[in-house]
């Protein structure tokens, strides 16, 4: 194989990580050429309504997936937390790479940390999981929507419309960005998206070409754990975006996943951790099992009401 097309959305961090797979790919394949397709995707133009009104996070993948399964590229790199919960059929996740830091930030030019805020203070996300853990910490913060690039809300909150916003800490130090106040907010007590922080890189499923193009990038402990997060997600249904957050680790060849479903107003929180033996198997079933477990505590009422809630 002498070319490889890369299909891209044209935001930085997209970019970022395109190129990112670009340079390894090319690194490890002397004479290989590797090309960006950049594509917009409907979540790139809808950037003035919540992203649950317009159909979640597929939004930023379909024109994407399309280029794959029509031949137009070959590869396509994504954020994981982006990746819809099953695949187009005939597509596949060729490789998982190692995994970045995969927490939130809380980013501020004049308050030090969440807990520094002062009662009534505006905090931006475009993030309902974001929201409702905010809440549950501090219910007297005001949380409004912010939609947009990285780069576009940091200098939103730069220009004082928030007194301070969360973003994933992975794509602000992708981007090499940050602002005076920095406070890192990781589990247990602060729950990431499912597959926050991990990249995936997406092909079409009769590519055996491309996987063994690929398989050098492959870090099964991050699949793993996106695959029991993800796992998780599928049986609740989290195709919007809800308050649903998942975070898998791997300890001496155990997986521990934590998870929670919480209500949009941060008053209900159902959390949940299950532990098992690291395999591919075992990573389905836990991600189901833990499910299970909050659906039976009052988690199916929470995403009853959030459903309802989002179709009218």
């Amino acid at each position: 194989m002498k070319k490889v097309i890369i299909a891209t959305r044209g935001s930085k961090l997209a970019l970022w990580q395109a190129e990112h797979v670009r340079e390894r790919l090319e690194a490890r394949h002397a004479g290989l050429e590797v090309e960006l397709l950049v594509l917009k995707t409907k979540g790139d133009i809808i950037l003035d309504v919540p992203l649950a009104k317009v159909g979640g996070k597929g939004l930023f993948v379909k024109e994407i997936e399309d280029a794959l399964l029509t031949g137009a590229a070959d590869i396509a790199v994504h954020s994981m937390k982006d990746v819809p919960m099953v695949l187009p059929e005939g597509l596949i996740l060729g490789a998982v790479p190692e995994r970045e830091v995969c927490n939130d930030l809380f980013l501020s030019e004049r308050h030090a940390s969440l807990a520094d805020l002062p009662s009534g203070a505006v905090l931006g996300t475009s993030s309902l999981r974001r929201q409702a853990q905010v809440l549950a910490m501090r219910p007297d913060l005001k949380v409004a929507m912010l939609r947009g690039n990285v780069e576009t809300r940091l200098r939103k909150m730069k220009e004082g419309q928030y007194d301070a916003i969360i973003l994933a800490r992975a794509g602000v130090k992708r981007l090499g960005l940050g602002a005076t106040f920095q406070q890192d907010l990781t589990p247990p007590d602060f729950l990431p998206a499912v597959g926050q922080g991990a990249l995936g890189v997406e092909m079409r499923e009769d590519r055996k070409d491309l996987r063994e193009l690929l398989a050098f990038m492959e870090d099964e402990p991050t699949r793993l754990c996106v695959m029991a997060e993800r796992s998780f997600l599928r049986r609740l249904d989290g195709g919007c975006q809800v308050p649903i957050a998942a975070h898998a680790v791997l300890e001496g060849g155990e997986l521990s996943l934590q998870a929670l479903v919480a209500g949009t107003d941060g008053k209900t929180v159902i959390r949940g951790s299950l532990r098992a033996a690291a395999s591919h198997e075992e990573a389905e079933r836990m991600g189901v099992a833990l499910a299970e477990d909050l659906l039976s505590r009052g988690a199916d009422r929470i995403l009853a009401e959030l459903y309802d809630g989002q179709e009218g």
